[in-house]
Parts: C-alpha cells; structure tokens; sequence
C-alpha cells in the first residue's frame, strides 16, 4: 500500500488522462513502479537546468528575443 500527498487537481487531471489512457491510478502507479526497476532509475530525463537554460527559458516565458515566421515556409527560406 502507497500513501502519496498529491494537490486535488493535479490527481484529478492526472486521472483523467490515466482515464482516456485504459488505466487506474493503482495500474498508472505499477507501470511507473515497473518502469523505475526496468531503467534503474527514473524513466525519463530528470535534470536541473543549467543557467543558460534557466535565462533562456526566462526570456522565452517573457517573450524576450523571439522571432516570427509568416509560415514554415518563411521559416525554411530563413534557415533552409
């Protein structure tokens, strides 16, 4: 048996997505248990951003230094 904290919403909308996905919040929490063993770690990328990473996604979230393109069309004949 598990006992988790977890924000209401954050579990209603995780099980809402368990929910289209087929799953129980029991088989969403054995398939994650499942794949933890099978990597030996966390089953995804679990890293703290560096500070380049940090600035940049400082300036992105405040719109700072971005650029538009008409359509991928415009993009492609700017960047090939």
């Amino acid at each position: 048996m598990i006992r988790a904290r977890v924000e209401p919403e954050l579990k209603s909308q995780a099980e809402a997505v368990f929910s289209e996905l087929g799953l129980s919040a029991t088989e969403a929490i054995t398939l994650f248990y499942t794949q933890v063993l099978l990597h030996r770690g966390l089953p995804f990328a679990a890293r703290i951003p560096n500070a380049e990473t940090i600035e940049a996604l400082r300036r992105a979230r405040a719109g700072e230094g971005l650029t538009e393109y008409d359509d991928l069309e415009d993009l492609k004949a700017k960047h090939g």
